[in-house]
């Protein structure tokens, strides 16, 4: 009986908790803030300048990548030359000021289409499982908000 009850059982155990394992990711929510709620227009609008700054600031990211690299070469030498590291780093600097004014101006274009910024009330604490169990707060811009991170929107 109970060799026969294993033989059957088990497996249907199994595909049971396999089933239902999967379909909890069906009810997890994605990374980001959602969806923005534009409007075509808006969509469109935001897509051009976005287009835009990725072409205009092109130049600026493959320089920063080039002067990163550069540096860490004269990190790793073994002995490293203060003075060169020093210029390398201003030189490095001077890059990511020119592409932190391009990117000011393309996030106040992008306000004056969108001025929440697709935001709407955000991530707050909320009153969702407790004080200070919510997303909001200590996260900091790089995890899942905007502003600097990965990608090719927030290379610095």
């Amino acid at each position: 009986m109970n060799r026969k009850l294993l033989t059957k059982g088990l497996p249907i155990m199994l595909m049971l908790v396999l089933v239902l394992s999967l379909s909890t990711a069906a009810w997890a929510r994605p990374f980001g803030g959602g969806h923005m709620n534009l409007t075509p227009e808006q969509a469109g609008q935001l897509f051009d300048i976005k287009q835009q700054f990725m072409n205009d600031t092109a130049g600026l990211r493959k320089a920063m990548c080039m002067k990163r690299a550069e540096l860490a070469a004269l990190w790793k030498a073994e002995n490293p030359d203060a003075k060169q590291i020093v210029a390398k780093q201003k030189e490095l600097n001077a890059v990511k000021e020119q592409f932190q004014a391009k990117m000011v101006d393309f996030r106040l274009q992008a306000r004056k289409i969108c001025p929440m910024g697709g935001k709407g009330m955000g991530k707050g604490m909320g009153m969702g499982p407790g004080m200070g169990h919510g997303m909001g707060h200590g996260m900091g811009m790089a995890m899942m908000g905007d502003g600097p991170g990965c990608g090719p929107m927030g290379m610095e």
